[in-house]
């Protein structure tokens, strides 16, 4: 992340972070990420300590902070003892808790594979490449309209449209419902947010709503909508991705129905947020750097554009692992039923593995970026959407102006799993 040189957070040695980050940010605290990602704290933890043990604030029993590229990579890359199954964010969880709540991202092989199994046809490069069509269809409906204006809401006028329109392809739900998905979508995965939330994860009293999906009322209102799909009172494309669950469920038995209801609550969240952000990022760079809109606009770049921008956003900025027996990582001891957290969005900054790493370099390649999840069995089934979401749009931004530039500092999500740009102000010159 890059503070707007507006907020004049700018350093000389080239780290833009975010102007509260003294390098000792407490990691487990929400509010530490309030003004972005404190990445002066993540350099620090890289070069001192990047295996940490790191107390919670809310007197939770700790974690393991792992902030460097090669040890994400292995622990990602061995789930036999960093294990997803007992949840994949830093909050503790009763074991009928996990149960009541939990997807198949948060379980491990072989149980993990059915699922993945029925699921990577659905999305895999070319299934996706076949929406190319579409997406580029809306995205240029989404820039026309945006554009009407000289004046707007970058986020919500252009990063929020697309993912959202394309959800609701994918699930095969009604354009009219979207608005309403998002905003429980927002609401469980901002959870920790006043903006998105009225029942904030730690200042409200969640316990009434602790099998829901991240402790959070939405949840029990997206259960509503997807049980309304199973009893067929609300209608689904038959060719969507809910549909097809469905008819697997009836003649394989691919999820049970509760875990239907997680799986809708997952896509609802996960398939729209994190692409949101990663095009936020990217609309935010592009106000900050004129050359870069210039590079998009001379054509040699586009293959390489969107995981650099995705790499940036990092927007799902942690997973969690579960030791399931004691072990060695960094040179450091982690004790059976530790929880080892894997800091995807410190490991892209990995000054090891990219040089300038936190300068904007179209033309990265290769770029061995973690943001989904690299390395391990929980690769993103949305990475080739996401890939193509942001590579469209962009191209479709880029055809229609001549320049973009921030009218003011972007916001920031409170939260310390799910980080980007909420709002941006900007200015277009045709």
């Amino acid at each position: 992340m890059m503070v707007d040189q507006q907020a004049g957070a700018s350093n000389a040695d080239g780290l833009d972070a975010a102007a509260h980050d003294d390098g000792h940010m407490d990691l487990s605290d929400h509010d530490s990420f309030t003004g972005g990602i404190p990445h002066r704290t993540f350099e620090r933890l890289r070069a001192e300590d990047p295996v940490h043990w790191t107390p919670e604030h809310d007197g939770g029993r700790g974690f393991w902070s792992v902030t460097g590229h090669a040890d994400i990579m292995t622990a990602n890359g061995n789930n036999a003892v960093f294990s997803s199954g007992q949840g994949i964010r830093i909050e503790d969880q009763s074991h009928a808790e996990y149960m009541a709540r939990r997807t198949f991202q948060e379980t491990d092989p072989p149980e993990h594979r059915q699922t993945r199994r029925f699921l990577n046809p659905v999305f895999s490069r070319p299934a996706i490449a076949r929406y190319e069509e579409l997406v580029r269809s809306l995205a240029a409906d989404i820039v026309e309209q945006a554009f009407a204006r000289d004046e707007f809401d970058a986020v919500d006028a252009l990063a929020k449209q697309l993912p959202m329109m394309m959800l609701g392809r994918i699930l095969g739900v009604p354009d009219a419902d979207l608005p309403f998905l998002v905003e429980k979508g927002d609401a469980l995965i901002g959870n920790s947010d006043p903006d998105f939330t009225d029942t904030i994860i730690d200042k409200a009293d969640t316990d009434a709503y602790r099998f829901m999906p991240f402790r959070s009322p939405a949840g029990a209102e997206l259960y509503d909508y997807a049980q309304a799909v199973m009893d067929g009172h609300k209608e689904v494309d038959p060719e969507g991705i809910l549909a097809r669950v469905l008819g697997a469920n009836s003649e394989q038995g691919v999820m049970e129905a509760r875990d239907f209801k997680n799986f809708f609550c997952l896509l609802v969240a996960a398939g729209n947020d994190t692409t949101r952000y990663s095009i936020a990022m990217a609309l935010y760079q592009l106000t900050r750097d004129p050359a870069l809109l210039q590079q998009m606009q001379a054509g040699a770049v586009w293959n390489t554009v969107s995981d650099e921008f995705i790499r940036l956003a990092s927007p799902t900025m942690y997973f969690r692992r579960t030791a399931t027996e004691d072990t060695e990582l960094g040179g450091k001891a982690i004790a059976k039923g530790d929880k080892v957290i894997l800091w995807f969005v410190s490991g892209n900054r990995d000054q090891r593995v990219f040089e300038d790493p936190h300068g904007v370099n179209l033309a990265r390649d290769p770029n061995p970026h973690l943001a989904f999840g690299q390395g391990g069995v929980h690769l993103c089934l949305g990475m080739w959407l996401a890939r193509m979401e942001v590579r469209v749009l962009l191209e479709e931004i880029a055809g229609r102006i001549s320049g973009i530039e921030a009218l003011g500092a972007p916001t920031w999500t409170r939260s310390n799993f799910i980080c980007g740009v909420k709002s941006l102000p900007v200015r277009i010159r045709r």
